[in-house]
């Protein structure tokens, strides 16, 4: 035993290491304290796993917590083990924050995002399969990571925004209520009798039985302009609804004022002549 308590010291000295009081009989003790810590750590870890669960939050976040609480449980576990071993652990402690700052300004940019992904996640502006608009792109939402947020646009393109983009700008979330206005704007000849565009239009809208009653579709005017008169109009449907109402309203307006009659305007320029006597 002294021969090998001699051979270790030897080898400190040789290498230049400074242990401390480390020997080699602190190695039991060190042994039992992680054993304890260990069984400490996995008891904590399973509460605060059922504590996440009861919060019914999304599940990338509910990981990043579980692994965050992880690591610094079990670094808190090595430094006392270390301690207990008699190594010295301020030095250590000491180099670890400063590796931490060196890291952390090499990846700022990715901590903007990390930190944006929990924001969204905590105040759940949006969610899975709701269609929002950002600065950098719309669609609907298929996944909210950690550092990306996905978007699926209509022709099935997937647009992957840094969360850290998302949460510096506006959103703007359309799949937030369970109704939403469907906005028109037609213009009509000067010629065309108001009542009568007015009335096209709202018989149009009462053709689609997706048009809700509730609150009750609305036409008036809205400008005169050079060569027409414009209307505006809208209605109220299920958000589900709104593009098929949308396109099925921009074909079945016109086809109601081609019944009635109505002139659809364009720009243009009437020169009158007048004859010279």
């Amino acid at each position: 035993m002294d021969a090998v308590v001699a051979a270790f010291s030897e080898l400190k000295t040789s290498l230049g290491i400074n242990l401390g009081n480390f020997t080699l009989s602190n190695i039991l003790p060190a042994v039992i304290v992680f054993l304890i810590g260990w069984i400490i750590v996995r008891i904590l870890l399973k509460i605060v796993n059922n504590a996440v669960d009861r919060l019914n939050v999304e599940k990338s976040l509910h990981t990043f917590i579980k692994s965050t609480i992880k690591i610094v449980l079990y670094f808190i576990l090595l430094i006392i083990v270390l301690g207990v071993c008699g190594i010295p652990i301020t030095s250590l402690v000491a180099v670890l924050s400063v590796a931490g700052l060196a890291v952390s300004l090499a990846v700022q940019g990715s901590l903007s995002n990390l930190a944006g992904g929990i924001t969204i996640l905590l105040t759940k502006p949006f969610k899975v399969d709701d269609f929002i608009e950002t600065a950098d792109g719309s669609g609907t939402v298929i996944d909210i990571g950690l550092f990306y947020t996905t978007l699926s646009t209509p022709d099935k393109r997937d647009i992957f925004i840094p969360n850290g983009n998302i949460v510096a700008s506006k959103i703007m979330n359309y799949s937030k209520e369970e109704n939403r206005k469907v906005s028109f704007k037609f213009s009509a000849s000067y010629d065309a009798d108001i009542d009568l565009v007015k009335k096209a239009i709202l018989k149009a809208f009462s053709s689609d039985k997706r048009v809700l009653s509730d609150p009750a579709p609305f036409v008036n005017v809205n400008a005169y302009l050079d060569s027409s008169i414009e209307y505006v109009a809208w209605v109220w449907v299920k958000n589900s609804d709104y593009w098929d109402v949308y396109w099925y309203m921009m074909e079945e307006v016109k086809r109601e004022f081609d019944r009635n009659k109505i002139e659809m305007t364009y720009n243009h320029l009437n020169v009158h002549m007048i004859k010279d006597n």
